[in-house]
């Protein structure tokens, strides 16, 4: 492990693999279930969107308008003095912006407000479904994924500092107005990216608690080793990134309009919880047991889990395996009341 005064940080992240895409050519099932990164130059650069924002932030927000049908959305405020960075506090008690109900054009409004100036208030909406804020959009803009059911969200703001985080579904993020960096790193940098809580996040996922443009290698030293595993690219509108599940991801917005695109969808069944509350129970379950028992359920989930390969209930009765059969949508239901119940104890 090192120490403070050896960690150093590499000059730059290694260049995220990229392919220069056909516009509108549908994606084959080898990116879209790929477990590494891929930015897709071009992929929607024939969106009427992007073809707005080429032209100027003013035909952009014009072309969003045409869409708006009187939908509030949850949007984040922080002052000038946050720098874009949607964080904590000093103390991680609370948040160093405010989330407001607010009409989309209000939204848009404020951005235009403030467009030239040179340290605005932060102004970001986040995850919000385009179907249910601007009915019509996907019919012009959208992207083909072979069928998958995915979710099309928009994300619009003005400079802006996503930390570091996951998000279980794999993504498709599609830059439709400004520029944006992506900084990616694999799973097994958890350890390195010092992540903050579990239970209380800026928007729901937990996320690094270091500061990116400012490093701080005295507090965060591993984050040094992270850095070397990063992977990192530049978008201009029209391009696209493919994050697989579980990679951390870091976003920087870096214009005064900005509009992103994603398509999340699972590779697993829709009847699955998220792997999250298995987490959090562990925490409540197993965590502060005896070390021995710690191994002992150590190896009851590799068994039962891990490594399960449908052989581990194969010596009993078909009809008298119940959970350890394979589960569907009625067996999820079934299981779920009954760990309810047991909850409930």
């Amino acid at each position: 492990m090192p120490s403070p005064a050896d960690a150093v940080m590499p000059t730059a992240a290694q260049p995220i693999a990229e392919i220069a895409w056909t516009a509108g050519a549908p994606l084959p099932d080898e990116i879209l279930a790929a477990t590494e990164p891929v930015v897709l130059r071009g992929l929607v650069s024939h969106w009427p969107m992007v073809r707005a924002a080429k032209t100027s932030s003013q035909a952009a927000d014009a072309y969003l308008r045409g869409f708006y049908r009187d939908a509030t959305v949850m949007a984040m405020h922080g002052a000038p003095e946050i720098d874009g960075r949607i964080f904590y506090n000093d103390d991680l008690s609370g948040f160093n912006f405010s989330m407001q109900q607010v009409r989309f054009d209000a939204v848009l409004d404020a951005l235009r407000a403030h467009q030239d100036d040179p340290r605005p208030p932060t102004l970001y909406v986040g995850s919000t479904t385009i179907d249910a804020c601007l009915p019509g959009f996907t019919a012009e803009n959208d992207v083909k994924l072979g069928g998958r059911d995915a979710l099309a969200s928009i994300w619009v703001g003005n400079r802006t500092r996503i930390p570091a985080h996951y998000d279980l579904p794999d993504n498709l993020a599609c830059v439709a107005a400004g520029r944006r960096r992506f900084t990616l790193f694999p799973p097994d940098q958890l350890a390195n990216l010092y992540i903050g809580p579990l239970d209380l996040t800026p928007a729901g996922q937990a996320v690094s608690l270091v500061d990116f443009a400012a490093p701080d290698l005295v507090r965060y030293p591993r984050f040094a080793t992270a850095w070397a595993h990063a992977q990192q690219a530049e978008l201009a509108a029209g391009d696209a990134i493919f994050i697989p599940s579980m990679w951390w991801h870091h976003i920087e917005a870096q214009d005064s309009f900005n509009v992103l695109v994603n398509y999340w969808w699972r590779q697993s069944p829709a009847y699955m919880d998220t792997p999250a509350t298995t987490l959090l129970h562990a925490l409540l379950t197993m965590r502060d047991l005896p070390p021995a028992q710690r191994l002992a359920w150590q190896e009851l989930f590799r068994h039962y889990v891990f490594e399960s390969d449908g052989t581990e209930a194969a010596h009993i009765p078909e009809a008298a395996r119940h959970v350890l059969a394979p589960i569907d949508a009625m067996g999820a239901r079934m299981l779920r009341a009954h760990l309810l119940n047991r909850m409930k104890r």
